[in-house]
């Protein structure tokens, strides 16, 4: 090959190489331009009130006699039952557990020299409701039953009422809808401090919903809450 050849080859070789890295950088800058994204998160969040209760009724019993100590269990229930049935609560909102009994002679550890009572009960009735208001206006009239030798156990954590929000489904629609439409505002903004035009949704994600009590003197009242994290292409 004579020389001249390999020169004009070196040439068009060096003009080829020249135009596919100018193309390549190209594409490598408009990949980047694709890449410039924002991560934006939206909260939305809602009150709602619970649809259920669950009321635990505790009373206990003492006695040296097991047959009379389940004889005065049993009197003891009868009354707790008319007393829900009398004020608005139905059969099929009442469960009756077993009673748990305790023999305090029968403990292998203890002073049982001075006992006065040798068998103590506990038993729940349990009630479980949508009436909401009506287990709020009832629950703290319970105590009366104590005129009638009942012992109410209130103060300890398994006494309290328990009130649940079931109907999610409801509003989760709305909820994501609101805390999309919050991530996309708070995206707009950030878009243009940066002097940028916000694109397409590269990716999103819905995070959990939670419910919680509002406050702990309020717990028939709940929060929903739900924050969806949404990534966005930005464009100049």
């Amino acid at each position: 090959m004579k020389p001249y050849n390999f020169k004009t080859l070196g040439i068009f070789i060096f003009l080829g190489l020249t135009s596919l890295g100018f193309l390549l950088g190209r594409s490598i800058i408009k990949v980047k331009n694709l890449e410039r994204t924002v991560v934006v998160k939206g909260l939305a969040e809602k009150e709602v009130s619970a649809n259920i209760a669950l009321w635990p009724i505790k009373f206990s019993e003492a006695n040296n006699s097991l047959s009379n100590l389940y004889d005065k269990l049993e009197k003891d229930k009868k009354i707790i039952i008319k007393f829900l049935e009398q004020n608005g609560f139905s059969e099929n909102e009442i469960t009756i557990s077993q009673p748990s009994i305790t023999d305090k002679l029968a403990l292998e550890y203890g002073n049982t020299k001075n006992i006065r009572f040798r068998y103590v009960a506990n038993q729940a009735i349990t009630v479980y409701s949508k009436k909401i208001e009506k287990v709020r206006e009832i629950s703290p009239k319970i105590s009366e039953l104590g005129k009638k030798g009942i012992v109410i156990i209130s103060n300890n954590y398994e006494s309290r009422i328990q009130y649940f929000f079931t109907k999610l489904n409801n509003v989760k629609p709305e909820m994501i809808k609101e805390a999309t439409k919050k991530a996309r505002e708070v995206a707009l903004k950030f878009a243009e401090d940066s002097k940028s035009s916000l694109g397409k949704i590269k990716s999103a994600r819905q995070g959990q919903f939670s419910i919680r009590d509002r406050d702990k003197n309020t717990r028939y009242i709940k929060k929903v809450r739900v924050v969806s994290t949404i990534e966005y292409y930005l464009s100049d």
